[in-house]
């Protein structure tokens, strides 16, 4: 997602409102006691390195449409990546995962202290889903508080709050509908998996921080609602795409393993649509499966390639970033935005045909 706003020079005063922030949070810490500094510490660490994708859109959305008040900006574009912070550390608790991206995650680096101090191992891994609870929530609460420091007349405040706890009520609502699609038994049907898709993904990363860097610029309604109907099938084609990755995709680049999503029986549209085909009782006992082996996952990778499940992903994440742009197609939308939204858009969905 950053490659259309690579080197964006409003990217350095987030960096600086997040250092300010975790600064002054820890020495608040480390007055409660010393547990919670590294609690904080931890939590600071999550939210390193990420590529502030959705204080990119943000930021692009205000520069764009007139903003000139970048430490707002700034202010505001921070809380997005603490929202992201705060649902990522929730979502591995949710998975039982402890790693992300190759290294231990919140939740792994206590359940390694514990084991460490000798702890059990089902105690060492409740000890770290808590972890991951707690500093998931900090993070969350965090977000508001950052929200709060914005400068702007009460009506946009007001309404940047509005805008914030919509995007957090709407993933949550898709995390749950994810939740229940990964006991059934039944795929689910295409329409559900989309559903969720925007839910969980589409408003929090695409359509609150482009809304949100309308609003506080200033722009029309017409262009404030150009860009959430482009966000909402933006979030559908990037998901469909990184879901296709998670399969197909490098781990170098994914920082997951490959056969990851198949052994968690991940409801994808990769998987949706090869369930309608005569190929799948061939891997339909494999997906899912605990007992998934690398192999295993090549052969099921193979299938779903011949059974043309993953032309098929591809061209549908095509074919709903083509609807993402033909929403940008309005008066009010400035030419360097546009452009700006599509390439970045684009070179999602044409690294698929790399892999």
């Amino acid at each position: 997602m950053d490659h259309a706003l690579h080197g964006n020079p409003d990217l350095e005063l987030v960096e600086d409102v997040l250092q300010e922030f975790f600064a002054e949070a820890k020495l608040r810490a480390v007055r409660v006691n010393g547990s919670y500094l590294g609690l904080w510490e931890a939590l600071e660490r999550a939210a390193a390195g990420g590529k502030r994708s959705r204080p990119r859109l943000l930021l692009l959305a205000y520069r764009h449409l007139g903003g000139t008040d970048f430490a707002s900006a700034a202010e505001l574009a921070a809380s997005y990546e603490l929202l992201h912070s705060a649902l990522i550390i929730h979502d591995d608790v949710i998975d039982c995962d402890f790693v992300r991206r190759g290294i231990p995650n919140v939740s792994g680096h206590y359940r390694n202290r514990a084991l460490r101090a000798g702890v059990p191992p089902a105690a060492a891994g409740h000890a770290g889903v808590s972890a991951g609870v707690l500093a998931g929530d900090l993070a969350l609460s965090s977000s508001y508080r950052l929200l709060s420091g914005v400068e702007a007349p009460a009506d946009i405040r007001r309404r940047l709050g509005e805008i914030l706890d919509d995007a957090v009520f709407s993933s949550v609502g898709g995390e749950v509908l994810d939740i229940e699609f990964s006991r059934a038994q039944e795929m689910p049907p295409l329409e559900d998996i989309i559903k969720t898709a925007h839910q969980k993904t589409s408003v929090y990363s695409f359509e609150a921080p482009l809304k949100a860097g309308a609003v506080l610029a200033g722009a029309p309604e017409p262009v404030v609602e150009a860009l959430v109907s482009f966000g909402r099938y933006a979030g559908i084609a990037y998901q469909i795409a990184d879901d296709v990755l998670g399969v197909f995709g490098k781990e170098s680049r994914t920082g997951k393993t490959s056969w990851g999503d198949l052994r968690e029986g991940k409801r994808t549209a990769v998987l949706s649509y090869a369930a309608t085909r005569p190929e799948w009782r061939r891997i339909a006992a494999m997906v899912g499966s605990p007992d998934l082996t690398a192999a295993d996952a090549g052969f099921v990778r193979s299938v779903l390639v011949s059974c043309g499940a993953k032309d098929y992903a591809i061209a549908l994440a095509s074919e709903n970033a083509q609807l993402a742009v033909m929403h940008l197609e309005h008066d009010g939308v400035p030419t360097a935005l546009r452009r700006s939204l599509e390439a970045m858009l684009f070179a999602v969905v044409a690294d698929l045909g790399s892999h």
